[in-house]
């Protein structure tokens, strides 16, 4: 099926959407990181802007957990490392949340 040609206005649109969504997201990252945003609100799914990040991403904005803890943290969890935060199973997000628990108190 071949792709449908876009429009110059269409092109700038959908620029401006993803600049939007990058820039969602990353606020809410920067959030996290200050420790105005719970991860745990992030892994009960209800933080929209973050549903396409990955879950290492996310990790690694949580204060005190760097490279070494969050690879820790996904494997004790069983999470393969290019996993988004919207394809957990509800399994992955009970036991990231007990394994952060300490951590993000």
């Amino acid at each position: 099926m071949p792709l449908t040609a876009m429009t110059p206005e269409q092109m700038e649109d959908m620029r401006r959407k993803a600049t939007a969504a990058r820039a969602a997201k990353s606020a809410a990252l920067a959030e996290i990181k200050a420790g105005t945003l719970p991860v745990t609100v992030v892994l009960a799914d209800e933080e929209p802007r973050l549903h396409k990040a990955k879950v290492r991403r996310v990790l690694l904005a949580v204060p005190g957990v760097g490279d070494a803890k969050a690879a820790h943290l996904m494997k004790a969890a069983g999470i393969h490392e290019t996993r988004l935060i919207r394809g957990l199973t509800p399994r992955q997000r009970n036991d990231l949340t007990a394994l952060l628990t300490p951590v993000a108190a």
